[in-house]
């Protein structure tokens, strides 16, 4: 049996994903009753507004984002975002912040999208969300480099060290344009059997990040 597993945050008006930046503002821009004038009895449309920083929900970055003559949104091939072939490491309750290359050690990643599961998602929209996040280390962005992973993602707020501003694990990964989804949520569900992972944003130029509506495909 083919099985879905959805992977992302719901975005709704007021969310605040990182501290920092604005929360969506969403609305009406024609609500239904206003559009009851432009057609015929009994028909109504809504068209809504939403006003957002790129950095809103579950989100893919791409190298864009950290590299300006690097690939943006519209530049990046739906094979690195789609039914890509994936693992999930997960990460022991307790292991501490820092998520190493030892954690990988022994993994196939060639070619797959990695998820790290830690469990953060579990604070989502509280305040402890914000504050001692796991997160990647440079040298475990390094292995997943040399080692060929198309798409790494992780559940928490940030895949690098926060308290870093030389943020090495976006360096490292956008640079060799493998592209980071950050805020990922139920990785638990996912199998640790063979399953292909999806994480693709809207087409924008210009853009480098964007939420994306992440899901895992288990045949």
């Amino acid at each position: 049996m083919t099985s879905l597993i959805d992977c992302s945050h719901t975005v709704e008006h007021g969310l605040v994903t990182y501290k920092g930046l604005p929360a969506p503002l969403i609305c009406d821009y024609l609500s239904r009753a206003d559009s009851r004038s432009h057609y015929a009895p009994g028909t109504e449309f809504h068209i809504g507004k939403i006003e957002m920083v790129a950095n809103t929900g579950t989100y893919v970055d791409s190298p864009f984002h950290r590299f300006a003559d690097g690939k943006d949104l519209a530049q990046l091939p739906l094979t690195s975002l789609a039914d890509l072939p994936a693992v999930v490491v997960r990460v022991p309750s307790g292991a501490g912040r820092a998520v190493t290359a030892a954690a990988f050690h022994g993994l196939d990643v060639a070619a797959k999208a990695v998820l790290v599961h830690t469990g953060w998602d579990q604070h989502w929209r509280t305040d402890q969300y914000f504050e001692g996040h796991p997160f990647l280390t440079a040298d475990a962005a390094a292995w997943l480099r040399d080692a060929g992973a198309a798409l790494v993602g992780i559940d928490s707020l940030n895949i690098d060290n926060t308290g870093d501003g030389a943020r090495p694990v976006h360096t490292t990964l956008l640079r060799a344009e493998i592209p980071i989804v950050e805020h990922l949520t139920n990785l638990h569900s996912l199998p640790d059997r063979a399953f292909s992972f999806f994480a693709v944003p809207v087409k924008v130029r210009a853009f480098g990040t964007f939420p994306v509506r992440a899901f895992g495909l288990a045949r």
